[in-house]
């Protein structure tokens, strides 16, 4: 299990004493819901019996290695909670309840999502724009993409504020509270982007205008967490002066 080939390397993070040292039963069961949404992700069942049957199950690989990524970005978040917290109670198993339910239902329109932006770029189908979806539905998609990026992240916010709760019963550090909160500041950045693309989508669909730009917004993650980590490795460098 990759999980526990990590801990086995002591791959631990700087400032922060992970206390989840062993495997949970409510990582092993999530570990195999991970695995099997990845099933769900698969091109295709059947071998090709023709090499043109094999170039077309070859086009939709990018989109596959896209949602595989996005999946494996939310595992590892979910492996990093764990091993910082090893929390098994009660409030913690109902949230990953829901973020398992969450990343189940919404495997389908992810695949569905990034397939039709993949065969669009490069023009997939005979050279033509992917047929799959009319114009008039694209802001709807976004609306159903974006609620369940938003559902996802903010599992993990209300994880960490949940953490960040019971903090004294952790017996978390100076640095580990600080981390902890920007971990939340962090999550609530997708929670804001997410939002602010279903604000588009819906404004889109009452005013006409192209459903595009609700997907275009994610372009603002890159500078959100460029200073988003600027921030936090400023203030991470004062508290670590601060111990020595």
């Amino acid at each position: 299990m990759i999980r526990q080939k990590l801990i086995e390397n002591k791959t631990h993070e700087k400032g922060f004493n992970w206390r989840g040292s062993e495997i949970l039963r409510i990582e092993g069961f999530t570990d195999a819901v991970f695995a099997f949404a990845v099933t769900l992700l698969v091109v295709s069942l059947e071998v090709p019996k023709t090499f043109n049957e094999l170039l077309q199950m070859m086009q939709g690989f990018v989109a596959f290695g896209i949602n595989v990524t996005l999946l494996i970005v939310i595992w590892h978040s979910h492996y990093i909670f764990f091993r910082r917290y090893g929390l098994q109670d009660t409030y913690t198993i109902v949230l990953n309840a829901v973020l398992i339910f969450v990343v189940l239902f919404y495997i389908y329109p992810l695949k569905f999502l990034f397939t039709i932006l993949v065969n669009n770029i490069f023009r997939f189908e005979n050279g033509a724009l992917n047929p799959s979806i009319e114009t008039s539905q694209e802001p709807l998609l976004m609306i159903i993409y974006s609620l369940g990026y938003l559902a996802v992240f903010l599992t993990f916010m209300l994880f960490y504020l949940h953490a960040y709760r019971i903090r004294k019963e952790l017996e978390l550090s100076e640095i580990e509270i600080f981390i902890t909160r920007m971990s939340i500041k962090g999550y609530s950045i997708h929670i804001v982007i997410a939002s602010l693309s279903i604000l588009l989508a819906l404004l889109s669909k009452l005013y006409g205008f192209s459903g595009s730009f609700a997907g275009y917004v994610y372009f603002l993650l890159g500078p959100a967490f460029t200073l988003h980590g600027m921030a936090r490795g400023k203030k991470l460098r004062l508290l670590n002066g601060n111990q020595q």
